[in-house]
């Protein structure tokens, strides 16, 4: 390995050293040409983000939401105003839904069977955020980085549990973080070029420009002002250490904000004609507000709560890039370090100090933190000699392990089975990641990253892939619609009493009904036709068996284990068939 890049100090032997001749060869031939660059971490990000896209369940609560409502679009016709069943959905714009509205759309015309409740399709537009992010990193990187770093960096970056887990939901966050991306490495160059710190590195060019304002544009069509809240927050930082804004005119803010008017104002005039204006009262008053006042939907976390949850949310990067700290300290006054810096410290203490604490709020920030990292690398201060740094880095070996037993532990309890599938790839990645920890006690800095990064490729398809499947108990709704779609009627009409999710809707139809009581349950089954009730049993008093009607017969029951409650359910399902003995 080259020096300045985390070469060597101690000669390795044996196997350890042949792994990291062949991750010093995977380093060389990305960093060939921008195309193999690009290749490679697209394959990369296909390997973390595909397995599991389709297999798994709708994730409560808030994936099915965004589905249910880009379906209903479909159904309805109306792409303007946000539903979800009856209720109106006012917190977040409409570009995630019009994005997973238009892939639906699309397999529907190409012929794919069931497209509308088909989970895995609704995820594309989260795929192709994620697989844009990786490559939008490297491409900020590059303004920081030889070609070697930045390919580095963004597989660091594509490697993270927190965007594998974000590619694979039907959610904003993906695509959030791509946009996010796009514009700080827009403002990178504006930065680093207002200083001419290299003759090749000039004023942001009319492309750069377009990418800022374009990636800010979008964010704000998919999550509101969150976009133009992480850059102008660093924009603002970068601007007060400088002592001026001019920097930013290379940015041409002017032909900047007309393209955002453009781009967004159509959809907000027609949505506050349309609700009145209570879209905004909703999203801003309630949604953004309601977050930063109290914990929003009980996700409370006390300060440091996104600190102590990086060291998973980051892995396999997390442990390196806190030995990246002194580094970033020491240098703070440099204008590269100072840029990414400003891109992560300022927003990450904001959301530290807010009550509702979610891991993804600061998925935007970790490129920034990949690149700080191999910063660090290239500039020899990730040094296993360092008190307290062989312990950290250590840490990179804790999740693959924890995964490994809490997996098993978990699948034995809830199903009676163990992953036995999944076993060898999850103890390959412990042991890939045990290799890295020793590559770095060797000196290896690259070759550990690297070693790391080879641990998560193994991580996302044992876990998303190949453990998920088993863990049938997580898997409710779709047991359910089973239960349902086994009826010997077409269509039944179908209510939930007690169980509330919104993957329900999802999957079993718009039209599902949420009853409140025993006796709706009783009055909706005596209905007339085939119908079907979903009884939770917690909410079964007054009902099951009589109390269903003479008709009313079981016709399956569900056990399992609500995500979302965090608790194990039991459902039972009580039908009246046309045309059944009572």
């Amino acid at each position: 390995m080259t020096a300045g890049a985390g070469s060597d100090r101690t000669e390795a032997s044996g196997p350890l050293a042949g792994l990291l001749r062949a991750a010093d060869g995977l380093i060389a031939l990305g960093a060939a040409s921008h195309g193999r660059a690009c290749a490679l971490l697209l394959l990369l990000g296909l390997v973390c983000f595909l397995p599991g896209i389709a297999s798994l369940q709708p994730m409560d609560r808030d994936e099915p939401r965004f589905a249910q409502a880009s379906k209903q679009m479909l159904e309805t016709g109306d792409f303007v105003d946000i539903r979800f069943q009856a209720e109106a959905r006012h917190k977040k714009p409409v570009g995630i839904y019009w994005a997973q509205a238009a892939t639906v759309a699309a397999a529907e015309a190409l012929g794919v069977p069931d497209a509308r409740t088909t989970i895995g399709l609704y995820r594309i537009p989260s795929l192709v955020g994620a697989l844009a992010a990786v490559l939008l990193t490297y491409w900020a990187a590059l303004a920081l980085l030889p070609r070697r770093g930045a390919f580095l960096a963004a597989a660091l970056f594509g490697a993270c549990l927190m965007l594998s887990a974000e590619a694979r939901l039907a959610k904003t966050d993906a695509l959030l973080t791509a946009c996010a991306v796009a514009s700080f490495g827009a403002l990178a160059r504006s930065w680093l070029g207002r200083a001419r710190l290299e003759r090749r590195r000039g004023p942001a060019t009319p492309a750069t420009a377009a990418i800022f304002w374009g990636g800010l544009a979008l964010g704000i069509l998919i999550k509101g002002p969150m976009v133009p809240f992480f850059v102008g927050l660093a924009a603002l930082v970068l601007c007060l250490r400088e002592g001026s804004a001019r920097w930013l005119l290379d940015l041409r803010p002017r032909l900047g904000l007309a393209l955002i008017l453009v781009v967004v104002a159509p959809w907000f005039l027609a949505i506050a004609w349309k609700s009145g204006g209570a879209f905004f009262g909703e999203a801003v008053g309630k949604d953004m507000l309601g977050k930063v006042g109290g914990a929003a939907e009980k996700h409370w976390g006390p300060p440091g709560a996104y600190a102590i949850a990086f060291f998973a949310t980051f892995w396999p990067g997390a442990a390196f890039a806190c030995l990246a700290i002194p580094f970033a300290w020491a240098k703070r006054g440099e204008d590269a370090v100072a840029l990414l810096l400003a891109w992560i410290v300022p927003a990450w203490l904001i959301f530290e100090a807010l009550p509702t604490k979610l891991p993804h709020y600061v998925l935007p920030l970790m490129p920034a933190v990949a690149i700080l990292t191999v910063l660090a690398l290239h500039r020899n201060a990730l040094d296993p000699r360092r008190p307290g740094a062989l312990w950290t880095a250590g840490l990179v070996v804790l999740i693959p392990v924890g995964l490994t037993l809490g997996l098993s532990a978990a699948a034995w309890r809830l199903d009676g089975a163990l992953p036995l599938v999944a076993l060898p790839l999850l103890v390959v990645a412990c042991a890939l990641a045990g290799l890295a920890l020793a590559a770095f006690r060797r000196g290896a800095g690259e070759g550990a990253l690297v070693l790391a990064i080879l641990a998560s490729l193994a991580v996302s398809p044992a876990v998303f892939g190949l453990t998920q499947p088993v863990l049938q108990s997580l898997k409710l709704a779709p047991r359910l619609a089973a239960i349902r779609d086994g009826l010997p009627c077409a269509a039944p009409r179908t209510a939930s009493l007690g169980l509330r999710e919104p993957s329900l809707v999802f999957t079993l139809g718009t039209d599902l009904a949420m009853l409140n009581s025993a006796e709706e349950a009783r009055d909706f089954l005596n209905g007339g036709g085939c119908r079907l009730v979903l009884v939770e049993d917690r909410s079964a008093d007054g009902f099951a068996p009589a109390g269903g009607g003479p008709a009313a017969r079981p016709v399956g029951r569900v056990t399992g284990f609500n995500i979302n409650g965090g608790k194990l359910v039991g459902v039972s399902a009580w039908a009246v068939l046309p045309d059944a003995a009572p």
